[in-house]
């Protein structure tokens, strides 16, 4: 299946677990596929991976000049985009009581202003009828201790899913939203966890999944395919949720 043949997407995020996975699957279904990511060798590391259809950039996204360096490349060396997957972002666990301000700041500047920034850059590069799609989480509506600050950074972006999708309507860009629930990615191993710490934590979300196990990046970057592509030509505005039944049951 080649849905996306010609066409050259974006993906934040891109070296490791969803994002990476997610660049896979658009390369296999035809798509040209930029990753980026802030460590350079990993970044490079998974441009080569890819294979030759893929590239990478070193960008941190909370900051507006890696971003503007970004959009430059893309304007540059590809004229447009028509796939756009922000995906890149952090979690760092603790009870409200716990969290210092820096940790807060910390959430927001990468799950919320990183998009909204990348999203200003590259909005106008995105050609008529691309997509966008974002990573939310199960969490920006289901309650669970120690993500307050967390939760309430994907329910933002959530929220500018919405906005967007009304905003860019009339250009034909439809901006949807995936919502994982527990993933097997890195993110667990960044977490500063001791391995029985990090085996107990997985245990007990594992519990709380009602299909009793993790989901693989794999079944993510499904959703995000059918998202970029034209099967999903009549939404825009909406979440898929991929979370073992945690969000139903």
């Amino acid at each position: 299946m080649h849905r996306m043949e010609g066409k050259f997407a974006i993906i934040t995020g891109g070296t490791t677990g969803i994002g990476f996975s997610a660049a896979e699957r658009l390369i296999a279904e035809g798509a040209s596929v930029l990753v980026t990511g802030q460590n350079p060798e990993r970044v490079q590391d998974a441009a080569a991976r890819l294979g030759n259809r893929a590239s990478g950039a070193v960008v941190d996204q909370r900051k507006a000049t890696d971003i503007a360096k970004l959009a430059e490349t893309v304007r540059r060396d590809h004229g447009g985009l028509d796939i756009l997957f922000l995906n890149a972002g952090i979690v760092v666990l603790g009870a409200t009581e716990q969290q210092t301000e820096a940790q807060f700041d910390e959430q927001f500047d990468t799950n919320v202003k990183g998009p909204f920034l990348t999203m200003q850059a590259l909005a106008p590069l995105i050609r008529q009828g691309g997509s966008v799609i974002v990573t939310t989480s199960v969490v920006d509506r289901k309650g669970m201790p120690g993500m307050a600050a967390y939760a309430a950074s994907k329910a933002a972006m959530r929220s500018l899913v919405r906005s967007w999708a009304a905003e860019f309507k009339d250009r034909g860009i439809r901006v949807n939203a995936v919502a994982p629930g527990p993933i097997e990615t890195p993110i667990f191993g960044k977490l500063g966890l001791d391995e029985a710490t990090a085996q107990s934590m997985a245990a007990g979300i594992q519990q709380g999944v009602p299909m009793g196990r993790f989901g693989a990046p794999a079944e993510i970057a499904g959703a995000v395919a059918f998202l970029a592509s034209e099967d999903a030509s009549y939404m825009t505005g909406e979440e898929i949720t991929l979370a073992g039944g945690m969000a139903a049951l």
